[in-house]
């Protein structure tokens, strides 16, 4: 079994959080309005009445999973979505589209979300909450964790491999399993079909392919993770979710400068569950895997 590198702390959810929370200020905004603003400190989103640094569903969703995996609870639909559940009721905050927002607000439980949910998405959302399962030591692990939770909400072709994809890239970077230029590759050789080697150029749509492909993209063109949140937010779109999952995953690996300017750590909330419980989370995930391992 593969075993973590040795010069690096793996944190895809305090990374995570930063690509969200910095994405989040300009989450389809204009064109404009990123290139002057692309300058790695959080601001005001030009709409949404959002407090810069605050991160989104990304990250909430992100946790939820994370703390999912140190619970020891089984890995099953109900307990899955009582962690959402659970999560979201705790610190409600935006960013949910409008529909899940409200269903989330509505269900109580683990089985009642099992009973109402329609997941019949091939949006993002599968995706940008998967990195963390990552970090789990058993690849064949890691592909079945990935699929039964987005099965729970994105139950297509699309959903289930974008969030496949995602938590494979995380794993590949924390197991040193190859070169970051060679990860098209990897995620071809385990999820064919999805054209992972061409570059991605295009403003980001709430799609889960698309956006693990812009963040597989970023992370082949660049080499720090300063560099590489300014390309994902570049794209325009649905920036948010692709620098969440492309900072997770690039946390994980030793190609990348670890240069993200300290304005964004100082800055980024540090409420209750802020930066300061997920680095926290990181940790432990990182204590239990290693023993795993």
């Amino acid at each position: 079994m593969p075993t973590y590198q040795s010069h690096h702390k793996p944190s895809p959810l305090s990374y995570g959080a930063i690509g969200d929370a910095y994405g989040f200020c300009f989450e389809f905004a204009s064109a404009e309005f990123v290139r002057y603003n692309n300058d790695l400190k959080f601001h005001q989103h030009p709409e949404f009445k959002v407090t810069p640094g605050f991160y989104s569903d990304d990250t909430q969703m992100h946790l939820a999973l994370g703390e999912l995996i140190i619970s020891g609870k089984e890995w099953t639909p109900k307990f899955i979505a009582q962690s959402f559940i659970d999560v979201f009721k705790r610190d409600p905050r935006q960013g949910y589209a409008s529909g899940f927002h409200s269903f989330l607000k509505s269900v109580n439980s683990g089985e009642e979300f099992v009973e109402k949910i329609r997941p019949e998405s091939e949006r993002n959302g599968a995706a940008m909450r998967a990195p963390v399962i990552g970090i789990l030591p058993d690849i064949h692990e890691v592909k079945e964790k990935s699929r039964i939770q987005a099965m729970l909400t994105h139950d297509t072709k699309g959903g289930r491999d974008s969030a496949v994809a995602s938590s494979l890239l995380c794993h590949y970077f924390a197991y040193g399993l190859g070169k970051k230029n060679d990860a098209p590759d990897f995620l071809e050789a385990h999820l064919p079909g999805h054209d992972w080697a061409t570059p991605w150029v295009d403003p980001i749509p709430v799609h889960g392919i698309i956006t693990v492909r812009a963040a597989v993209t970023a992370i082949t063109q660049t080499d720090s993770l300063s560099a590489l949140l300014k390309k994902c937010i570049s794209f325009t779109g649905d920036v948010d979710s692709v620098a969440t999952i492309a900072l997770a995953s690039a946390s994980c690996s030793m190609e990348f400068k670890r240069d993200i300017p300290k304005n964004l750590w100082s800055d980024i909330e540090d409420s209750k569950f802020g930066i300061s419980y997920l680095l926290d989370l990181d940790s432990r995930i990182l204590e239990l895997t290693i023993n795993q391992s």
